[in-house]
């Protein structure tokens, strides 16, 4: 028999289903080290998504990365760094 495949975006039909066409603006924003951000991913982007498994964790920008940013996440008992690019990451209100 094949073995199944388990790549990055299996079993994320509900998951990344698209809402609605993004604005620009969410491509272009700009966060400032040590804001706090949602992790969510923008289906329609590829480029600097993150795992699916942080999808809606809430965690602290430390750095920027050419385009990327570095979010600092505690997941269990471990603190772990994920890079994303912008339009994935939502601002904490």
């Amino acid at each position: 028999m094949v073995k199944k495949s388990r790549g990055f975006r299996s079993r994320t039909r509900k998951k990344l289903k698209q809402k609605a066409r993004p604005t620009i603006t969410k491509f272009l924003e700009e966060f400032k080290i040590g804001e706090k951000v949602i992790i969510l991913q923008e289906p329609s982007s590829q480029k600097g998504m993150p795992h699916p498994r942080f999808k809606g964790k809430i965690g602290k920008i430390i750095e920027k990365r050419g385009k990327s940013y570095i979010v600092e996440i505690i997941d269990g008992n471990k603190v772990k760094k994920v890079i994303s690019r912008p339009e994935h990451l939502r601002l904490v209100k």
